[in-house]
């Protein structure tokens, strides 16, 4: 199978990645996966939740958002309407959760970092982007943390990127698009640690029930394209 932009099906679309994107964050990053771009902010802020108070732990949080014109029509700013929409609210915890995964949260001691991630362009994937995109902003806050005496060592303990899989007209694709994740018949985000443990799975059958083996082959598929993302991710930091 080859796909409109013929990537084959184990293939991701063309990742680039710039750091250091926005000059006041701690850790900043604008992400690009083919035509979706994310620009991931971090911010360190020496305070966290008050029901953390005394606990002696820090917290990592992320917050999610999609400009009015980042997809071909104009969607209006949910500020505007005065409450968060449900997808917004599940992306973003699933942006916290992911980061949160990775880290020890008792060598942060009491702060909180921030991951504000933004989509500028949609075009598919824009919850494993920013999660990828995420972990580079705030290995960056971290070792500026370390570099200034904050913290004693780097909090993080693992590496951890997403990735999307699905069934499209039968055939098992990596790293969907729009128009590939609108027509399929599976779609699942992955998300994993650098030492191959999963943190999270979203499996649904948009047009029929999948079986073991497609089950299988889907996750398979995920981990190589995540072990490629990881890989992207150390070349970006430097490592």
């Amino acid at each position: 199978m080859i796909r409109s932009d013929g990537r084959s099906p184990d293939q991701l679309r063309p990742v680039k990645v710039q750091r250091g994107y926005v000059e006041y964050a701690e850790g900043s990053v604008l992400y690009e996966c083919g035509k979706t771009r994310v620009l991931v902010n971090a911010t360190v802020d020496d305070r966290i939740p008050d029901w953390m108070r005394g606990s002696g732990k820090g917290w990592v949080t992320a917050e999610y958002s999609m400009l009015p014109r980042a997809t071909e029509t104009r969607t209006p700013r949910e500020v505007n309407k005065g409450k968060l929409g449900g997808r917004t609210q599940e992306i973003q915890r699933l942006i916290g959760r992911s980061l949160r995964a990775i880290c020890n949260m008792k060598a942060m001691g009491e702060r909180t970092i921030w991951l504000d991630c933004d989509v500028l362009q949609a075009d598919g994937g824009t919850r494993t982007a920013s999660i990828t995109a995420a972990y580079i902003a705030l290995a960056d806050a971290c070792v500026g943390l370390v570099k200034e005496g904050k913290l004693a060592s780097n909090p993080i303990q693992d590496q951890v990127a997403a990735v999307s899989v699905g069934m499209v007209n039968g055939v098992p694709i990596l790293d969907l698009d729009y128009s590939e994740d609108s027509a399929a018949e599976v779609d699942m985000n992955i998300v994993m640690t650098g030492t191959s443990e999963f943190v999270e799975l979203q499996g649904t059958a948009e047009g029929k029930p999948f079986s073991d083996e497609q089950l299988a082959v889907l996750l398979a598929l995920g981990r190589k394209g995540i072990g490629d993302l990881l890989a992207i991710q150390r070349t970006a930091l430097g490592g």
